[in-house]
């Protein structure tokens, strides 16, 4: 072999190898991952950027954390309140006027069903009659309409008899919209609503029950329910020209690192487990999670605190207790449950591209 053909071929060994010393030397730095290693996470409190409690989870810790005992079925029936109606404009009432004077009077007798009107509040709360003419009942309740009627028509009919009804009723119908599957206005004709029945008339919400937020608008104020626990016996009555928004609750928690299933997922319970939650997420992935580094993160927000705690929470699934542990741990919405990754992985990542390289020279040597 000459001596120049000697020299290049040094010196693209010497390029190859010093291709693997670069890959060994810098591979903390390189390496894809989801998230901290598990000595980062554990190290000394000195060490922390931002200074979190850690918690090993062990049968001595998890009671401040663990699900909380089930409520047992309430034995109660929803209430039902009925409420008084006044109409509003847009409304649409039926009245009857029937007279018991002679034959030539104005109106039908009893006996026929009467004479009927039908007629919508305008949108400056008026209606008009004939003989009685036009006057105001927006504000009033369908009696007082009748008493109104009564006095208009007194020197028409002998003794008039009046009923008024709803036939459209916007002030005593509510709107349900949102996640459900029809949508719309539903009328209180047929007797008083609750939550529940709205709900069911506009076809149910769209998501499992523990997903669902309720929220109801009647013109004074807004409350919030949680839909499993007005299945669970916190339904109530619902005022008329209220408005229903069934929507998507904020339970969800993010699943990082080494799990099959990572990303923004939803809660799959209305307590859930941390063993429900990993379940979600597909389980550990086996070629290469680290069981012993399976961690919660977590902003704890303390009644009258003006800033969350952060709090970081450990659990060895290499400990059969880890199971048990698990079922008990209680995942709060907005954590974010993060899965290292083995060892042997990390390595993998690091021995791959330096046996590469290694291959790569071998190439060139054989080359020249």
């Amino acid at each position: 072999m000459t001596r120049p053909a000697f020299s290049l071929r040094y010196s693209r060994l010497c390029a190859s190898l010093g291709l693997v010393a670069l890959l060994s030397g810098c591979a903390g730095g390189i390496l894809s991952g989801a998230g901290p290693y598990v000595g980062t996470i554990v190290n000394s409190p000195e060490d922390r950027t931002i200074p979190y409690e850690l918690i090993d989870l062990s049968p001595e810790t998890i009671t401040p954390y663990a699900r909380p005992i089930d409520a047992p079925v309430a034995k109660t029936v929803s209430p039902t309140k009925a409420y008084e109606i006044r109409l509003i404009p847009g409304d649409v009432i039926q009245i009857i006027i029937a007279d018991i004077g002679e034959e030539n009077a104005m109106f039908a007798p009893l006996a026929m069903g009467g004479t009927k009107f039908e007629s919508r509040v305008d949108s400056t709360g008026k209606i008009s009659l004939p003989y009685a003419g036009r006057f105001s009942v927006a504000g009033k309740t369908p009696n007082a309409v009748e008493d109104e009627i009564r006095r208009r028509l007194r020197g028409v009919a002998s003794d008039p008899q009046v009923m008024v009804s709803l036939l459209g009723d916007v002030s005593g119908s509510v709107l349900v919209a949102g996640a459900v599957k029809q949508p719309g206005r539903f009328s209180a004709l047929q007797g008083p609503l609750t939550l529940l029945d709205a709900i069911n008339l506009a076809g149910g919400p769209m998501l499992e029950p523990h997903l669902v937020e309720v929220t109801v608008r009647n013109g004074k104020d807004a409350q919030v329910y949680s839909y499993q626990s007005l299945l669970n016996g916190l339904n109530r009555p619902v005022s008329p020209r209220s408005e229903i928004v069934v929507s998507r609750a904020k339970k969800r928690f993010v699943a990082m690192g080494a799990v099959k299933t990572p990303g923004l997922l939803d809660l799959p319970s209305e307590q859930p487990s941390l063993l429900e939650v990993l379940g979600a997420a597909g389980w550990l992935d086996e070629s290469a999670a680290d069981p012993q580094g399976v961690f919660v993160f977590r902003l704890s927000r303390m009644p009258g605190a003006t800033e969350a705690t952060p709090e970081v929470f450990r659990l060895n699934m290499r400990d059969p207790a880890a199971i048990f542990l698990a079922k008990e741990f209680l995942v709060q919405p907005e954590d974010a449950v993060y899965v290292t990754n083995a060892a042997i992985h990390e390595w993998q990542k690091i021995i791959t591209p330096i046996v590469q390289a290694m291959a790569f020279g071998r190439t060139l040597q054989r080359g020249f």
